[in-house]
């Protein structure tokens, strides 16, 4: 991974559960085969066959993935169930929106389990069931896959990762590809309904892609989609003048520009570059170091201190501490963490004239090598700034 927020690395140093990897690779992995599956089922009612490939393959091989797709969501509950830092809940896997943790997106996760298990148990009894019923349900049962989209983008904490979003293109892209040679099969007969069909198709794949943009892929989704309070990383604001938490590892400081250090007056934007340093204590207390290089507008030195108590799968985050200054005068500007989203962090810090500057950071920090790199912009500060907060789906979440 090339790049990662100061809170994930913090929550790498803790190891999160091993259930808490499976399950998300089983969601990922249970969209692939439900996009093969309604992909084989559009094929297999257009009585798609080739040479050397006949028919009742494709009804075979849709069966077969459909009844995997079970197993693997099985395995996908299963493991979200067992890992208890998320409280779902077993009567959220039969019950929609039951769940106190995400309840609407992961409400949509339970409705795609019904309508697949509804999917496959109707194909199982096609033979007892009439034409018709059989296949007003099994065309129903297909609603499971749009569902299940929504239900990882706004669930998961992998969907703003870009191999991620290629994955999910990838499957909407092999849908329109099913649902455009099917409406194209036959044609014209039926004309209007196939034209109505390709447009709402269409709008439906906007309007998720329109929504995951302002919503899952932006940062503060993981609040914003119904995280309880008690399991995203929270701080406390220590005073600007507080010590900095007992013990972090030293980390040399990266070269100082050649000009002598100076803080501008604001507003001002600069360069970071730095290193990253980071110890996890035997009660569970992890501290993560940031010394960064500040260039360009601003010479100096900028140091983020975090601290926090590890959980199953995130951190607690308990205590910050940042200073801003010159080689002359390194703590000329103190503070703390006001907000921590991912790869964002803000803070408030006050010089001892009275001066304070709310900065805003954007690092780009590689776990490998603990290189930082990114930019800060500082304005004046309008006011003293609350507790510090964390959304930036640090939850450990799925």
């Amino acid at each position: 991974m090339a790049r990662a927020g100061v809170v994930t690395v913090i929550v790498a140093a803790t190891g999160p559960s091993p259930l808490w990897y499976l399950t998300r690779g089983t969601g990922l992995v249970a969209l692939v085969l439900l996009t093969a599956t309604v992909a084989l089922g559009v094929g297999n009612v257009s009585r798609w066959a080739r040479p050397g490939w006949p028919r009742f393959a494709t009804a075979e091989l849709h069966r077969s993935v459909s009844l995997l797709v079970v197993v693997v969501l099985a395995l996908h509950i299963v493991t979200a169930e067992a890992d208890t830092f998320a409280p779902v809940g077993w009567l959220a896997v039969v019950v929609p929106f039951a769940s106190p943790y995400r309840p609407i997106w992961l409400g949509l996760g339970t409705v795609a389990f019904d309508l697949v298990v509804a999917l496959v148990v109707t194909s199982l009894l096609r033979h007892r069931l009439g034409y018709r019923t059989w296949r007003a349900l099994h065309w129903a049962a297909y609603l499971s896959w749009p569902v299940a989209v929504a239900h990882g983008l706004g669930t998961g904490t992998d969907s703003r990762l870009a191999w991620v979003k290629a994955l999910t293109a990838l499957c909407v892209a092999a849908v329109l590809v099913a649902v455009a040679w099917r409406l194209a099969h036959g044609w014209p007969s039926q004309p209007g309904l196939r034209l109505g069909g390709g447009i709402a198709t269409v709008a439906a794949v906007a309007l998720i892609g329109g929504w995951a943009s302002g919503g899952p892929w932006r940062p503060g989704w993981a609040k914003r989609a119904g995280t309880p309070p008690t399991l995203l990383a929270t701080a406390r604001t220590p005073s600007p003048t507080a010590a900095a938490p007992a013990g972090p590892p030293s980390a040399a400081a990266p070269a100082q520009p050649a000009a002598a250090g100076a803080i501008p007056p604001p507003p001002f934007s600069a360069a970071l570059a730095g290193t990253l340093t980071q110890r996890q204590g035997s009660s569970g207390q992890v501290t993560v170091t940031v010394t960064a290089a500040v260039s360009g507008a601003a010479t100096g030195t900028l140091v983020v201190v975090l601290s926090g108590r590890g959980t199953d799968g995130g951190v607690s985050l308990e205590s910050s501490r940042v200073t801003l200054g010159t080689p002359s005068a390194p703590d000329d500007y103190q503070g703390a963490v006001t907000v921590l989203d991912g790869d964002q962090l803000a803070a408030t810090v006050r010089a001892a004239t009275g001066a304070a500057l709310d900065l805003s950071a954007n690092l780009q920090i590689d776990p490998t090598t603990g290189a930082v790199r990114g930019t800060i912009s500082a304005r004046a500060a309008t006011g003293t700034g609350g507790g510090a907060t964390s959304d930036g789906d640090t939850d450990g979440s799925r």
